[in-house]
């Protein structure tokens, strides 16, 4: 069978093979991979299955797992004929489709699962040696083993590959001794596992049999020794699964029509005693073994491989990518892998490392199902698989890996799940740069697709909240501006930075430049936000450009930034920009700054009030979203009027403190009587130990530049001010009092 099936599935390549100096479908994928299915599991625990579940639930164990292998194929075949498969396996394909981040949160683990293996395959090989010869060490059998297949890999994957050749034959010979013996006792078929209950659950049973599946990966992780990765592994892997799933079938079929399920359970070896030749059973079980084993050590240090030369692991691990010989054989880390491999079979067991390998196992599954799915989902044209496999089937692969996690053992996959997502979050503070694309900007576009079809243009006072665009001009000299926009959103609205070039002649290449030099300041200054450069001869035309082309649907700024103009030659172009703001429905915010003082300590500010609605509305919601900000240390705001008499003062109190009951907003509210004094000697008096004031604007008519131009004369010597203008279709009281649901969202 298996001769037949090797001319049949290497026929294209086996005549090129050495040549090439790479394997084939037969030696680099079917082989590897066929004699890890058929493995430990089969020969040592298929009895204990068997007798523990049932025939029929054995068979729905196989044909369960089978499925969750068979489903993680397609998705791999996909990825596979769509890009080179390079060393590494299944953490390169997760690496260039998910980023660097995620294939170095599974790689890991992926790695430490396959080093497992080895430890796996060498207790298996010494527990059924020691099954034998009672007074030989498991221990030392184990040890001693695991050095000698670590020595075999060293040598050459060819070598080793070669020596499975052999290994197979032993395994063919004994399935078929298995196949033409005969009952040891006379018993009837339980459908069901042990008489007398104490069988385990289907669940563990299910854990402890999971690693006779996983053997997909032996193959897939020598993609950096074949010679036609993207045609060997879904050919050698398909293959695989065909072959082992029939046999997987037949099998429990044999041993539960020969003996009763309390002796399958009791002797590893019972096959030895069905067998025709029962010496053949050993032979197998220690070719199977030991071929596992190989396997394990081919694959295992190839990812150790690409981890390495990806800088995924730390600076003093780099070593570990090094590889030697034409062949470029990862030395040093069969080496390392066989270290981990050794203290595992001298602390462990096949029943506690079976079910550790099928949570590492499984979770690498589930992200291969998952990549392959958002691949083909985004339907990106840079996807073009010459196997199409549909999303659905990838999606249910990944659930099947998942559900059966959390059937197994809860607890178990949770610490799976937060061991992944630590290694993510490490890798994510490293900052790591990659050398190629991925699909998560494919996966941002999609959503930001779907976002944006679902916002409407007309503003919603319940989820509003400001989307700055900050006309800086150059960053660096006003980054107060900045500053305030980024303080005021809290990084959930969007902020932009917008500078208008109005350099004669400025390339379109300079232009770009710009922008990426704002967002290099954008990123050491630690500010989340968009950047825009528009070329204009006009620095006020180019505001009202950006102003009125600047946006997404209907996602737009809604709230404009901008410095105050002092030099009166521009005045009546800065007036007519900020009417021209008004217009457009946008919320005008000019910072007077005050350059001795900046924002000052950041602890006080005060509002000057001029009734709800207006400005009101907007200066109390923006001062109440900076008091909250991280960066100020300001415990109330206090809010000012004047009043021309005592009884409007009591009465305008009164007023406001019945509104900011019903905002829920701390603030201290403070009403002057005038008594004849002008309004900007009470402003001066009372906000000139301020850090911020808010004050609101009259709207825009014919006389605004006038009015402006009285506006800075009273605003002269005082701190930083805020003048306020409200042109949103927005009822900011609403906001208010929605105002305690946006903040608890943060």
């Amino acid at each position: 069978m298996f001769t037949k099936l090797k001319t049949m599935i290497a026929s294209e390549d086996t005549g090129n093979e050495a040549n090439s100096g790479k394997l084939g479908t037969f030696g680099g994928v079917f082989t590897p991979s066929i004699l890890t299915i058929l493995g430990v599991i089969m020969y040592l625990r298929f009895g204990w299955v068997v007798g523990n579940v049932g025939l029929i639930g054995t068979l729905i164990i196989v044909t369960l797992a089978t499925s969750i292998t068979f489903l993680t194929a397609l998705s791999i075949t996909a990825i596979a004929t769509d890009q080179k498969v390079r060393i590494g396996g299944a953490y390169y394909m997760i690496s260039r489709s998910l980023g660097i981040e995620s294939g170095g949160a599974i790689g890991i683990p992926l790695y430490i699962a396959q080093a497992l293996s080895v430890a796996l395959y060498t207790v298996g090989f010494a527990e059924s040696v020691t099954g034998v010869f009672p007074d030989v060490s498991m221990r030392t059998v184990g040890l001693v083993t695991t050095v000698l297949v670590a020595g075999i890999a060293i040598i050459s994957a060819k070598t080793a590959i070669k020596a499975q050749y052999f290994i197979m034959f032993g395994i063919a010979l004994s399935l078929l001794s298995l196949l033409f013996g005969s009952p040891i006792e006379e018993s009837s078929v339980e459908m069901w596992g042990a008489a007398d209950r104490h069988s385990e659950g289907f669940w563990i049973v299910f854990a402890v049999f999971f690693p006779a599946v996983t053997g997909i990966m032996a193959g897939v992780n020598m993609s950096g020794d074949l010679k036609e990765p993207n045609k060997s592994i879904p050919r050698g892997t398909f293959a695989a699964i065909g072959v082992g799933y029939i046999i997987y079938m037949i099998l429990p079929v044999i041993l539960a029509t020969r003996a009763d399920a309390l002796t399958l359970i009791e002797d590893p070896l019972i096959m030895r005693r069905m067998a025709y030749w029962g010496d053949a059973i050993l032979i197998g079980v220690w070719g199977a073994t030991l071929s596992s084993a190989l396997g394990s050590i081919l694959g295992a240090p190839r990812i150790l491989q690409a981890l390495a030369r990806d800088g995924i692991l730390p600076r003093w691990l780099k070593f570990l990518g090094r590889g030697d010989g034409n062949d470029d054989s990862p030395r040093i880390g069969t080496l390392f892998t066989m270290g981990i491999a050794l203290v595992a079979v001298f602390f462990g067991n096949l029943n506690i490392i079976a079910p550790i390998l099928t949570m590492f196992f499984l979770t690498t599954y589930g992200v291969v199902n998952i990549t392959a799915g958002i691949e083909r989902l985004l339907d990106s044209p840079s996807f073009r698989p010459k196997v199409s496999v549909h999303w659905s089937f990838s999606i249910l692969g990944a659930i099947g890996c998942i559900a059966v996690m959390f059937l197994i053992n809860v607890v178990a996959t949770v610490v799976a799940f937060i061991f992944v997502i630590l290694i993510f979050v490490w890798l994510r503070k490293r900052e790591l740069t990659a050398t190629w694309g991925d699909v998560r900007s494919g996966i941002w576009m999609t959503l930001t697709r779907a976002g944006l079809m679902q916002i409407s243009r007309k503003s919603d006072s319940k989820t509003w909240r400001p989307h700055p665009l900050v006309l800086s001009g150059a960053p660096t000299k006003r980054f107060h501006l900045i500053e305030f926009a980024s303080e005021i959103t809290h990084n959930r609205g969007i902020l932009t930075v917008a500078t208008t070039l109005t350099t004669p002649g400025l390339t379109d290449a300079r232009k770009v430049e710009v922008e990426d030099n704002i967002r290099d300041f954008l990123s050491k200054t630690n500010i989340q936000g968009l950047v825009k450069a528009v070329k204009s001869e006009n620095a006020f035309e180019g505001g009202k450009m950006l102003a009125d082309v600047y946006g997404l649907g209907g996602l737009v700024p809604n709230t404009i930034v901008l410095g105050d103009s002092e030099n009166p030659e521009y005045r009546n172009e800065y007036c007519d920009m900020i009417a021209h703001f008004y217009r457009l429905k946008r919320n005008v915010l000019i910072v007077r700054d005050n350059p001795e003082k900046g924002f000052g300590r950041k602890e006080k500010i005060d509002l000057w009030w001029g009734g709800l609605k207006g400005n009101g509305g907007l200066m109390i919601l923006l001062a109440y979203l900076l008091q909250q900000s991280r960066k100020w240390n300001c415990e109330e705001v206090n809010i000012k009027m004047a009043a021309e008499n005592e009884i409007g003062a009591k009465k305008a109190q009164e007023n406001i403190r019945v509104l900011l009951e019903q905002f829920r907003i701390d603030a201290k509210v403070n009403v002057y009587v005038m008594n004849g004094r002008p309004f900007d000697e009470i402003l001066h008096e009372n906000s000139s130990e301020a850090d911020v004031i808010f004050m609101g604007m009259a709207t825009p008519d014919e006389n605004f530049e006038a009015y402006y131009t009285s506006m800075q004369k009273r605003l002269k010597k005082l701190p930083t001010t805020i003048l306020v203008l409200a042109a949103e279709d927005v009822s900011f009281g609403t906001v208010l009092m929605q105002q305690e649901e946006f903040v608890s969202k943060e």
